[in-house]
């Protein structure tokens, strides 16, 4: 692995020693041919080597391969985070400054220390700071510590009032009573109005195509859009001329002021478009026909005709376009391709195509199309660079060309090869690209082809030397093997065959065709048809072709039929005798075969006396063979030869060829139906079926041969061909042999026998018994778990075994192993019945026949009745208890330990909703103590449903869940309805004075304890109040426990009607109580004269907040102060007057008059109030008029400066004069180019500046500062 592994919100990877290589990725370069030509000559900058080896970073306290680096950085700031929750937790609900805001400030100076120091012992990477930075990472945090638990005001509403300021403006309170923003009315725009923009008109130009673009008309783009560069001019008309490609002739185009008017309409969407007249501009000129443009003439505004830069002709030129004329689609392999690509356009041209054989593409171009000795200067440029044109008039080089590009290359491979038009390029540089779905919508656009294999065909298994025989009116398939130049036959077409044919009587001695053979046709749709012949002859493969294509004929391409003459058979026959009684016994029979070998020589044998026969084959490999007709029992015996078959004719009637015979067989006896040995098990008799041949009836002599002793046994007077003999009990196991020894027939000839059979006799019973399990016949097992009973077998296996099992049910089964098991699924008895192995029944064992299967019992639990306070049905009920009580219950097992216990805790809060929880405990001994929950009032109810023990998972078939409930009762609790409220009291008793509603949760009645505590004594008092009935109750202080100043009152504790009770700690909120005097209020400015956009400021003593009463210009008003500051901003002129004050301690009002003037700010028009465009020529002059609004006399300051390029923009200043006016209107004389307005103007009583002005009134000497 390369980094760390990474969770997605961790840290990112631990810094790693960099690696060579690589880092560049291995793809080619698609740049510019500039950049590769740099990029080839940037030398190889040699590698630094280092000159010590860097010390191996330190390694974490927590090794990386437990907890990896970025884990270990998120786990610590998962640690810093939950500090400061912790902390701003603490700070929420410190209310006061007293002796926990010590304590919670070295409490978080100790816990931030740890922290701090300790984070860079851990040693995680990025996280190992200097001790320079922790220690002032530690005072940063000792000084937050300070201002949050001591509760230092951070002016954190006044920042954000400053951004709020900073983004939508300050809104302040004025005199008339609403809010408005002061910076409208500090710098009011419309006090100082109006510019004298003068200007001195440049010389203008214009320039037709200035990059020197290249266009083309086509059906993609019905038209070219001109550039047309015009700069410090407004042309009112334009004209172009325009020469035709095709005849040379040329007409002249006029642009009149309305489509110019469009065209700077146009151009202005475009984001280089500049609104300032002496800026550059491109405006576009549309065209719809092909030719040679020039900017002939532009006049401007003034009539004058512009400057016009010389450039070469701007050409338009349709777009080049090609296609690919049709062609034949199928092709042989090896011919050529023979393709033609039609180009149109303006040579040299340049086409783009690509070749897709079997869908493996390759792009290929061809460059400079163009006809022969054909002259163009584009054949000397640079197609991506500008076109540089004479100026002379010749249409002749740029007029569209139709050329044709032939394309002949060898299909060298097949199938589909598909040629399509990619890009066509003419020699100005447009380019007309094609998608492939353009190429696949327009056939025009691309051909294709399908190359065939070129068919091959030779003869397989006959030649002349090997010829194909075939009997005399059969037909034979000529054995053609079809294949092609690839790989097998070519499918889904047929192969088209010419062969010649030649008699085999018109055969030229030399075994060649005739001089004017047979030429024959045919076609062979598939490659498993082949053609049929029958005529003897000589048959050649000429010529071989498909639908497609011709192909070659391969070697050997002959072959020779023949009909070879019918099979024929002869016989001689010779009786042969028995030696003992001179009896025929056969014949013996001679066999003379013309034909083909082999022969198959078919003959039928007849009994005399008997309905059915017995037919015979016998096959002769030559030309002469011999058999012998030797039947087993006597009598008169036909033989007729039926059919003869050769290599070539098959079951051929043969008549008149039939032997006959008295047989009289000797005498011979075997044993019937014995291969293998016989297998017999102990005290068992053996049977053996014997066969007798020749004149009965016979007597038969047979011994048994075991462990070296012979016993002979005769059996006299069989007068059947089959007898059985029967063995004694075989008591001895091991190998007994029986064989025939002589046999007698009717005669009293004896014959000598050698037959014998072998049999294997088993030394001992199969025998069958249960095994032991840790040494006895018994087993105990789970609930539902199968046990295997071991078995205990003797013989040979498979065995079948009979058991009872513990319902009385009784069983086979086959086992095939001597320790095999028997699967017990019951509790119970089980009991072995019989036994048989793969030979042999056998016998049970009495001892060990017996099985016993028990099950483990499950577990069980149960809870003590001591626990339960009521039972009802399946739910049992524990006492109640109030919230945050300690309870438990005690549950008792009974089983194996240990024991697994599951239950869900379902809750039913009195407020809100809680999930169900999951909860499982593991139990090592018989008693387990749970844990009830109380730390939320409600009803809880625990279902204990599941049980497991060390045997047993649990099986919800087997366990009944238990049911328990519980109610928890709510602490009561206490608050003021309005925590942090200051009540007022007079200094003295009166009547009407405040209350302080307090609001109970619980079940009354209540019981409270007050705590009162004044600031000037700094002890506190405690007030009871018992018996509360109902849940809203209003506290009303005694007189005798106020004092003068300010004093605090917190509730410490409440009881309720169910004995819970709750102690209030210092966070509960809490409320003041203060006495205050009559207010007053003052001016905190000596003079009585304001200008609008002033402040008018009052400082006020007394209880905030305060009611203050004034006059503003003859309307009363009533104005609300929450501070000791009264403030309003002036935004009239007129007279403002203080009445009266009233604060909210007491309902005292003070009168006062105080009287203040607001005076209106002065204003100056320059150009009626408008920005004014005068065009003057060198040494012109323009009148600047300025108009003042207010109290004579007037002094204002104005600035000429340059114009800004951007819109809203400040030019730089140039000059600065200041005038002084008695009256209110002023005309002044300007001659230079610049712009005119006034920054500073002032009355006799106020003055008014621009935003971002400075002027210094004081000294006669004004000063601008931008």
């Amino acid at each position: 692995m390369e980094g760390t592994p990474r969770l997605k919100s961790a840290f990112p990877a631990t810094p790693q020693t960099n690696r060579r290589g690589g880092g560049g990725g291995g793809g080619a370069h698609t740049g510019s041919p500039l950049k590769r030509r740099l990029s080839e000559h940037l030398p190889e900058i040699p590698a630094l080597q280092p000159t010590a080896a860097p010390s191996p970073p330190s390694e974490p306290v927590i090794p990386e391969s437990v907890i990896d680096a970025p884990s270990q950085r998120l786990y610590a700031v998962t640690l810093f985070v939950a500090l400061w929750a912790w902390k701003v937790y603490d700070f929420v609900y410190l209310q006061e400054l007293d002796d926990q805001s010590l304590w919670l400030f070295m409490k978080w100076v100790a816990l931030d220390g740890v922290f701090l120091f300790g984070l860079p012992g851990m040693r995680i990477p990025w996280l190992e700071w200097s001790s320079v930075t922790m220690t002032l990472l530690f005072m940063a945090h000792a000084l937050a510590d300070g201002m949050m638990m001591f509760r230092i005001p951070i002016p954190v509403g006044a920042g954000l009032a400053a951004v709020g300021r900073s983004v939508w403006g300050a809104y302040e309170m004025a005199v008339n009573e609403r809010r408005v923003n002061p910076h409208r009315i500090e710098f009011n725009e419309s006090l100082i109005l109006g510019r004298q923009i003068i200007h001195i008109l440049p010389e203008g130009s214009a320039v037709l195509n200035p990059e020197r673009t290249s266009y083309c008309l086509g059906d993609s783009n019905t038209e070219a859009r001109l550039p047309i560069t015009i700069n410090s001019t407004s042309p009112t008309s334009m004209e172009l001329v325009r020469w035709d490609l095709d005849t040379n002739a040329n007409e002249t185009i006029q642009i009149t002021k309305s489509q110019l008017k469009a065209m700077h309409k146009d151009a202005s969407r475009l984001k280089s478009y500049s609104e300032k007249p002496n800026e550059p501009k491109t405006l576009f000129y549309s065209v719809k026909k092909p030719g040679l443009y020039v900017l002939s003439k532009v006049i401007d505004e003034s009539n004058l005709e512009v400057a016009r830069k010389r450039m070469a002709h701007t050409v338009v030129v349709p777009c080049p376009k090609a296609n690919i004329l049709p062609a034949r689609s199928d092709r042989c392999r090896g011919d050529l391709s023979r393709i033609e690509l039609e180009v149109t356009g303006t040579p040299p041209l340049r086409v783009k195509y690509r070749k897709a054989i079997n869908q493996q593409a390759q792009d290929i171009s061809f460059e400079s199309i163009q006809p022969d000795d054909f002259l163009s200067p584009l054949g000397k440029v640079d197609f991506d660079s500008a076109v540089t044109i004479p100026s002379v008039v010749d249409t002749e080089w740029a007029r569209s060309r139709v050329i044709t590009v032939p394309l002949s290359e060898g299909l060298t491979a097949a199938g589909r090869w598909v040629y399509s038009i990619s890009e066509v390029q003419d020699g100005f540089g447009n380019k007309v690209h094609y998608s492939e779905a353009e190429v696949d919508r327009k056939a025009h656009l691309s051909q294709s082809i399908m190359v065939h294999e070129l068919p091959q065909v030779n003869l397989h298994g006959c030649t002349p030397q090997k010829p194909l025989k075939v009997a005399i009116g059969q037909a034979a398939q000529l054995p053609v093997q079809l294949s092609s130049t690839g790989r097998g036959a070519i499918k889904d077409t047929p192969y088209h065959l010419e062969y010649l044919f030649s008699p085999q009587d018109d055969m030229s001695a030399t075994g060649e065709h005739r001089a004017e053979p047979e030429l024959r046709k045919i076609s062979i749709p598939d490659g498993n048809q082949k053609p049929q012949i029958s005529q003897a002859g000589l048959y050649t493969l000429q010529s071989v072709s498909t639908d497609f294509c011709a192909g070659e004929v391969l070697e050997p391409a002959s072959c020779l039929l023949q009909n070879p003459p019918q099979p024929q058979l002869s016989i001689n026959s010779e009786e042969m005798f028995d030696k003992c009684a001179g009896k025929p016994i056969g014949l013996r029979v001679d066999l003379d075969l013309l034909g083909t070998p082999p022969f198959d020589v078919q003959y039928r044998v007849t009994r005399k006396g008997e309905r059915n026969h017995h037919v015979a084959h016998e096959r002769i490999n030559g030309l002469r063979g011999q058999i012998e007709l030797m039947p087993r029992h006597a009598g008169e015996y036909t033989y007729d030869f039926t059919e003869i078959s050769d290599a070539v004719y098959k079951s051929q009637k043969l008549g008149g060829l039939q032997l006959t015979q008295n047989v009289k067989p000797a005498a011979s006896a075997s044993i019937v139906g014995i291969n293998d040995k016989k297998t017999a098990c102990i005290d068992d008799r053996v049977t053996f079926d014997v066969g007798f041949q020749g004149e009965g009836p016979f007597a038969l002599e047979w011994e048994l041969v075991h462990n070296g002793k012979r016993t002979t046994h005769q059996m006299p007077n069989i007068t059947e061909d089959y007898a059985k003999i029967v063995t004694d009990e075989l008591r001895d196991g091991g190998d007994y042999v029986l064989a025939l020894k002589s046999v007698t027939d009717k005669a009293g000839c004896q014959e000598f026998l050698k037959d014998e059979g072998k049999i294997t006799v088993r030394h001992q019973k199969p025998k069958v018994g249960f095994g032991h399990v840790d040494n006895r016949r018994s087993i105990k097992t789970l609930e539902g778990t199968p046990a295997q009973l071991p078995l205990r077998l003797a013989g040979e296996g498979p065995w079948t075994i009979s058991y009872r099992d513990a319902s009385g049910k009784e069983h086979t089964i086959k086992v095939s192993q001597p320790n095999d098991r028997v699967t017990a699924s019951q509790e119970g008895a089980y009991e072995l019945l019989n036994v048989r192995d793969n030979f042999c029944p056998g016998v049970v064992d009495e001892a060990s026949k017996d099985f016993n299967v028990s099950y483990i019992p499950r577990p069980q639990m149960r809870i003590p009745e001591s626990e339960i306070a009521e039972r009802s049905g399946p739910k049992l009920f524990k006492q109640a208890v109030c919230e945050g009580d300690e309870d438990a219950i005690e549950v008792l097992f009974k089983g194996a330990a240990p024991y697994h216990i599951h239950w869900m805790q379902h809750t039913k809060p009195e407020h809100g909703a809680v999930a169900p929880k999951p909860k499982e405990l593991r139990v090592p001994q018989n008693m387990a103590t749970v844990r009830m929950d109380t730390a939320q009032a409600g009803l809880y109810t625990y279902t204990f449903d599941k049980l497991g023990d060390a045997n047993y998972d649990h099986n919800s078939k087997a366990f009944t869940p238990i049911i328990l409930e519980q109610r928890v009762h709510g602490r009561p609790s206490a608050a003021f309805v309005n925590p942090g409220k200051t009540y007022s009291f007079c200094s003295v008793e009166s009547a009407g004075e405040e209350v302080i509603p307090v609001q109970f949760h619980g079940e009354p009645p209540f019981h409270l304890e007050v705590e009162i505590k004044h600031h000037r004594t700094g002890r506190p008092e405690t007030l009871t109040l018992s018996k509360i009935p109902s849940r809203r109750h209003d506290i009303r202080i005694p007189h005798s426990r106020l004092h003068g100043g300010k004093s605090s009152v917190a509730l410490r504790a409440v009881t309720d009607a169910r004995g819970c009770s709750r102690i209030l700690d210092s966070s509960v909120p809490r409320v003041h109580i203060a006495v205050h005097d009559a207010p007053t209020i003052s001016p905190l400015d000596t003079s009585s004269d304001f200008c609008v956009g002033d402040r008018l400021n009052f400082a006020l003593a007394g209880q905030a907040p305060f009611n203050v009463f004034y006059n503003f210009e003859g309307h009363d008003r009533k104005a609300v102060a929450s501070s000791t500051t009264f403030r309003r901003l002036a935004e009239k002129p007129g007279t403002f007057t203080i009445t009266g004050i009233q604060d909210s301690a007491s309902a005292c009002r003070s009168t006062t008059n105080l009287t203040t003037h607001i005076h209106g700010l002065p204003s100056v028009r320059v150009s009626h109030g408008k920005d004014a465009y005068v065009d003057i020529h060198e040494g012109g002059e323009a009148e600047i008029l300025f108009e003042f609004g207010g109290e004579p006399p007037f002094e204002f300051t104005w600035t000429r400066s340059t114009h800004s390029p951007k819109k809203g923009g400040k030019g730089v200043v140039l000059d600065m004069k200041h005038e002084v006016s008695e009256g209110r209107v002023l005309r002044v004389k300007a001659g230079e180019e610049g712009v005119y307005e006034v920054v500073a103007v002032r009355d006799r009583w106020c003055r008014f500046v621009k935003p971002g002005v400075k002027v210094d009134w004081r000294e006669r000497e004004r000063l601008l500062e931008y």
